[in-house]
């Protein structure tokens, strides 16, 4: 939008990593230099570890770029969040190596196979891991396991790990100290210094051709390092917009005051900003009725007959508990009566005694007192009540 005012080629500040606005700061610059020296290595691992906006998927772009025509074959991996098996079949889906329906022996069978076939070709294979962070432990030891492929006593696939600063300490659990052993250069990447900052716009700036329009007050440079603390991502985004207002309020020179209007916008944007109208507004929701919630999160008709379904099914176990407890007081108060109504004992008459028959005696033995009986009958029916009440309550 703001290109064409401004004479430019192209958006000087999108957030997509594009390797041509690769800006070498002493950072980004050490970073490529250890990841050039384990490709000129062949074996080991590289971890590269930075904060949100650092650069980090830049740094990957460049090195996919510098790579290019060179005896590698190289793969991506973004999508970290995955168990070991998932990151076998991304891995074989990268490398076009039959995944589907495949157990984690065929897979690992898979490439390894791919791999000694690179090799036969005179190729190696390079695995690049984006937002490693978010690797489990047990994907981790399957890199590393990879690793153990070999050829010649070298690896037939290397592996480069980038993630944010809580990786460092991911590679310092306990269990992982294998995967240590093999890192042979590891790097934080840092923001931006004052002096870097300037330099960074300018350099996106240049290679879109600006030819200082609209020209930036030497103040404004480092108001934005203030502002961004030199993360590269933020500075994009300021800048950005930066340039958008400086196109619809026509003007050809950026001062503070464009550049305070802007950051306050954002700010109130991305919620770092509140004002005491946002808080009326909230409050206001808060108390909106039940009618208009149900009216704006409408349920589907399928969602609906299945609550009703359980609300039944609710109402009756509801029922049934009802009338065990009735069925438990009603024979508890027989148990009470029967114990109330039996005779006293009678006085001790000399009477000699008879045996009784042993067909009576056997049925006698086999008889249960009545409050024995009362009290299991009790018991069980409290087993059921409890069976249904959980039974309800995890329903």
């Amino acid at each position: 939008m703001y290109e064409k005012f401004y004479g430019l080629s192209g958006k000087p500040f999108q957030l997509n990593p594009d390797p041509k606005f690769f800006y070498r700061s002493t950072g980004h610059k050490r970073a490529m230099a250890y990841m050039r020296y384990g490709i000129q290595q062949e074996q080991g691992f590289i971890v590269v570890t930075g904060d949100v906006g650092t650069g980090k998927s830049m740094l990957v772009s460049n090195l996919f770029k510098e790579i290019e025509g060179q005896n590698l074959i190289a793969a991506k991996i973004v999508s970290t969040n995955v168990k070991d098996l998932d990151l076998l079949r991304i891995l074989c889906a990268e490398f076009d190596v039959p995944h589907e329906r495949k157990s984690k022996a065929a897979l690992l069978k898979g490439l390894e196979d791919f791999f000694r076939s690179a090799v036969a070709e005179g190729k190696r294979v390079l695995i690049v891991v984006d937002e490693a962070q978010n690797l489990p432990r047990a994907a981790l030891e399957e890199l590393r396991m990879l690793s153990n492929f070999e050829h010649d006593g070298k690896p037939l696939a290397q592996s480069f790990l980038l993630g944010q600063r809580e990786f460092r300490v991911v590679m310092r659990a306990p269990g992982l100290e294998q995967l240590r052993q093999r890192v042979i250069a590891a790097y934080h990447l840092k923001p931006l210094s004052l002096p870097e900052v300037k330099h960074y716009i300018q350099h996106r700036l240049t290679t879109v051709g600006w030819k200082n329009d609209p020209a930036i007050a030497e103040e404004v440079y480092e108001k934005i390092y203030t502002i961004t603390s030199g993360v590269p991502r933020r500075i994009n985004t300021l800048c950005d917009r930066l340039l958008l207002n400086g196109f619809l309020d026509e003007i050809h020179e950026i001062g503070l005051e464009h550049l305070d209007v802007v950051r306050e916008e954002l700010e109130h944007e991305q919620g770092d900003s509140v004002t005491e109208e946002d808080n009326v507004a909230y409050r206001n929701s808060m108390q909106a009725s039940p009618d208009v919630v149900a009216t704006e999160l409408p349920q589907s008709a399928a969602a609906s007959n299945v609550q009703q379904d359980s609300n039944a099914t609710v109402v009756m176990l509801e029922e049934k508990i009802a009338t065990m407890q009735s069925s438990i007081e009603q024979l508890t108060k027989l148990v009470a009566q029967s114990q109330s109504q039996s005779p006293s004992p009678s006085p001790i008459r000399s009477v000699p005694a008879q045996p009784a028959p042993p067909e009576l005696l056997g049925a006698e033995q086999k008889k249960f007192p009545t409050w024995t009986s009362a009290f299991i009958g009790i018991c069980i029916l409290l087993v059921i009540a409890g069976s249904v009440v959980g039974y309800i309550a995890f329903t």
